[in-house]
């Protein structure tokens, strides 16, 4: 007998009971499973840009309890070992606990034990059990819905004519009953083609009959992971240098529909493509992950083709629908870090034209703020020296007056080599501002040139001096000369300088420069 029950007056707060003796049978349709000797390996990619997801990305779906799995950036490749019995010829195979997400097309099933055996057809059944489906499959049957009437529970048998708002139901007499509230359902038995779990059928072609050890491997969407780093900044000798603390952790979503107990994890970092469905948008996978622990069984990096490879030296548990931290490496400490502070008065924009800009007007507009950046160089003398896959950065600061740490700033990072630098992004300075203008301007199109002369001004409102890098985009075209200049400058591409400025402790400095352009 199998029987669901709903609360009163509610339809959407249904629940499906299945009683143990039909669970029991459904059990036993299952192909057998070794008690012991099960394993299961997942390797995660990652789609999310550098740092954690939005949370309404995993957040149940509102007013439905559903996960929002769909919208999780990331996929898996999931590998299961088991025991399976299996008949000589041709027998039909379930291989339940799979993924509800499974990609059906990226199976593969190999018998390690008995190289002759091989799936002839596969189906994947993820029609799963529901008080809605029982229902629709019980059309012109039989069932008994029990009703409160008063204190009394008072139970009605007939043929369910409909479930679409309410039941209507015929009993034996002929009469028709149209039930909306109702306190559960009793149905014979479950019916065929559902299951409770997302299942794959096999018809398998076997030369012997007896258990055989098998490998499933499949792909799987709704699961991600990235990387989280915790750094806590101390002020060094002067104002443009201090010391690191790094800590690093993985944290992996799994909305697949399917919980990997005890299982072999692999993380891999690197820019991976794949092909996608010519109505679907292209989604370009993103691997985050990095670095190595020793002893605890921690991860373990490795090169593998052009991406890396991440390997927890242990099993781990991924429920689904749940969020898992993994620390990623042991903390590095004290690592020099240097702090850099960067004017950049031009707004932001996208400064590249394929004609020279003659407007007298154009990008002349001045921002004030500037902005505060952390360096470190990603070495193995101070802990770190792996590869640090893309992940979001936040920095903290000990507040000496009481021993707390508080939030300065976060960034995201792309994926690191190792020996590279890193810098983060922290804010804009308080005490520090620009100012910057255009103090001349002169164009001669027949003669094909273009002067402009800037001057930007640099106010230090702190009691030590301060180092500013003055960036400037030399925006109205490629060709380009500085004919006048206060300070020295490196040339940072093709049409980026920086000026490196010492500002004295209240006070202030002038820089001009004077550019000519022909064409």
């Amino acid at each position: 007998m199998v029987e669901t029950r709903r609360f009163p007056a509610s339809r959407t707060n249904a629940r499906l009971l299945i009683t143990a003796a039909v669970l029991g049978t459904l059990a036993g349709a299952q192909a057998a499973r070794g008690a012991e000797g099960d394993t299961t390996a997942i390797t995660i990619y990652s789609a999310a840009a550098p740092g954690a997801i939005p949370p309404e990305l995993y957040r149940p779906i509102p007013g439905s309890g559903v996960p929002n799995a769909m919208s999780v950036p990331g996929y898996a490749m999931v590998r299961q070992e088991r025991a399976i019995r299996l008949e000589r010829g041709r027998s039909t195979v379930k291989f339940t606990d799979v993924a509800a997400l499974i990609d059906p097309t990226t199976v593969t099933f190999t018998s390690l034990s008995e190289p002759g055996t091989r799936v002839l057809e596969q189906n994947f059944q993820f029609d799963l059990v529901s008080t809605d489906k029982l229902l629709l499959k019980y059309l012109d049957r039989p069932i008994t819905v029990e009703r409160a009437v008063g204190n009394d529970t008072v139970s009605l048998t007939g043929t369910l004519l409909s479930s679409g708002d309410g039941l209507v139901l015929k009993s034996d007499d002929g009469s028709i009953h149209a039930l909306r509230n109702y306190t559960s359902v009793r149905f014979p038995e479950l019916p065929g083609g559902l299951n409770t779990k997302p299942t794959l059928v096999w018809d398998v072609l076997s030369p012997r009959a007896g258990e055989q050890r098998t490998r499933v491997t499949y792909q799987t969407g709704g699961i991600t992971w990235w990387a989280d780093y915790n750094l806590v900044f101390s002020d060094g000798k002067d104002a443009n240098s201090g010391m690191l603390d790094l800590a690093a952790w993985v944290s992996i979503i799994n909305q697949s529909g399917a919980s990997y107990p005890d299982s072999k994890l692999k993380l891999i970092a690197g820019d991976v493509h794949r092909a996608q469905p010519e109505p679907l948008p292209v989604i370009q996978k993103r691997m985050n992950m990095a670095a190595a622990a020793e002893d605890a069984g921690g991860f373990e990096q490795k090169s593998f083709f052009e991406f890396h490879l991440y390997t927890l030296g242990r099993t781990t548990t991924l429920p689904n629908n749940s969020t898992k931290q993994i620390e990623l490496f042991d903390q590095a400490r004290k690592i020099p870090a240097k702090k850099v502070l960067v004017y950049y008065g031009l707004d932001p924009g996208p400064y590249t034209y394929p004609n020279p800009v003659t407007d007298r007007d154009f990008g002349v507009q001045s921002n004030k703020k500037v902005d505060v950046y952390l360096e470190f160089r990603n070495d193995e003398q101070y802990g770190l020296g792996m590869p640090l896959p893309a992940g979001r950065i936040r920095v903290s600061q000990l507040d000496a007056a009481d021993g707390s740490l508080e939030f300065i700033g976060e960034d995201r990072i792309d994926h690191t080599p190792e020996n590279e630098m890193v810098r983060v992004k922290l804010g804009s300075a308080f005490d520090v501002v620009g100012e910057r203008r255009q103090v001349d301007f002169a164009v001669d199109t027949r003669a094909h040139w273009l002067e402009e002369e800037f001057e930007i001004k640099l106010r230090n409102h702190k009691d030590q001096p301060v180092d500013v890098v003055v960036k400037e985009n030399l925006y109205r075209w490629s060709n380009w000369n500085i004919v006048s200049k206060t300070h020295d400058f490196t040339r940072e591409d093709a049409r980026t300088i920086h000026f490196p400025v010492k500002v004295a402790k209240d006070g202030e400095t002038t820089l001009r420069y004077r550019v000519r352009y022909t064409w």
